[in-house]
């Protein structure tokens, strides 16, 4: 088979997983990152279910657990930080709302491009500027200049694509949840344990902190509101915004809003998924949360692209047609993507009622979580279903 040269746009987790499987099959791999350096940090994720199975195929759990957040539960708690419910690691077999393998986003990242940059090339501070398919391949413009010929694109970016967008124009659907979330670092204080900690407040609010394993604090900011395009606004506006939105409100809520103005690395996006019809068009693919985001209310993000990755690589290793191997890679991944885009609208209002008395009915049933009557019904939004595919053993 001919040896392919393929461009992959996009380093965060599907990119690198999937430049690490192409060049493990000899294939001429190169991945452009547009931030001009690498990101550490980021939000929270977790490596569960089929995921871990591809992070084991690529002999990385050990690395990745020696790099997690040590997360080991989480606590639903109230303005006086009494704990209402609380949820371990092991609730739901180990398959709860915190997994054994918790992950900054940006760690897991690291450890995905170290792991294969001996063998593929990363080229920082760069995009693609335009890309026009030819019968022999994709022609691409780079915006720092430069132009090469690719068998084979494959966009590994975020739910905002820019390269879907190109290719694809508006045959993406994108489907709101109604929920605007604000990710940011903030100093890490004594009263920061191991466990994630999650308040409620009347109006559909959630304030939330999480443990990282680099001396700080994530905290998390979410209100209920369709799209706005608040996620356009300068920084300073949506710190303006936020303060606005959850002033007023107890708990940790006024020492995380005045850590507000020095974070640096604020991201604020409405919660959304990504639908497709088709995930390939000629010559160009698309993998990741550019393809199938499930939103993180799913708990699959990093599953889908974990695996969507892996079965991708090796289906380009088994047909000699691009053509060929799109389609299979859809076939086996589309059952997978469509149970984890099952979240219901109404979701959010239940991880974040509107009312006093929904949140004390949510913290009533949380409690009663390992319960024989509640645990089928819960497992739907506690317990995602990251097992629910067979992996192909591609052999390599």
């Amino acid at each position: 088979m001919k040896q392919r040269k393929i461009l992959i746009t996009g380093a965060s987790v599907a990119g690198p997983t999937l430049a690490f499987w192409l060049a493990r099959q000899g294939m001429d791999v190169t991945v452009v990152e547009r931030a001009a350096e690498f990101r550490d940090g980021g939000q929270t994720i977790d490596v569960r279910g089929a995921g871990e199975i591809v992070a084991q195929r690529m002999g990385l759990v050990s690395a990745i657990r020696a790099k997690t957040t040590h997360e080991d539960g989480i606590r639903f708690v109230d303005e006086h930080n009494r704990t209402k419910a609380e949820l371990g690691v092991g609730a739901y077999d180990g398959n709860g709302p915190i997994a054994e393998l918790e992950i900054l986003r940006g760690e897991l990242a690291k450890l995905l491009i170290e792991h294969s940059r001996k063998a593929v090339d990363y080229r920082f501070g760069d995009s693609i500027a335009s890309l026009a398919e030819q019968a022999d391949g994709v022609q691409v413009r780079f915006a720092q200049g430069g132009e090469a010929l690719f068998d084979l694109v494959i966009a590994a970016e975020g739910v905002g694509s820019h390269t879907r967008k190109m290719v694809f124009g508006d045959e993406v659907k994108r489907r709101s949840l109604d929920v605007y979330t604000a990710y940011f670092t903030i100093p890490r204080q004594p009263s920061d344990g191991r466990q994630m900690r999650w308040f409620n407040a009347p109006g559909g609010l959630c304030v939330c902190l999480r443990p990282d394993n680099l001396g700080t604090t994530r905290a998390l900011l979410s209100f209920q509101e369709p799209p706005r395009g608040y996620e356009k606004l300068p920084p300073a506006e949506q710190k303006q915004l936020l303060r606005e939105k959850f002033k007023g409100l107890g708990w940790e809520t006024p020492r995380i809003l005045a850590a507000l103005e020095d974070t640096p690395d604020l991201y604020l996006d409405q919660i959304s998924q990504v639908k497709m019809d088709r995930w390939s068009k000629g010559r160009i693919a698309l993998v990741g949360d550019a393809a199938y985001c499930a939103s993180p209310i799913s708990g699959m993000g990093t599953s889908l692209g974990l695996c969507g990755a892996y079965i991708l690589a090796g289906e380009l290793g088994r047909h000699a047609s691009h053509t060929a191997a799109f389609a299979a890679y859809e076939e086996i991944m589309r059952p997978y993507v469509d149970q984890a885009q099952d979240v219901p609208k109404f979701a959010p209002r239940l991880a974040s009622p509107h009312s006093r008395a929904g949140i004390a009915l949510g913290h009533a049933v949380l409690r009663m979580a390992g319960a024989p009557i509640f645990k089928p019904l819960l497992a739907k939004f506690l317990a995602p279903k990251s097992n629910a595919i067979a992996l192909p053993d591609y052999g390599i």
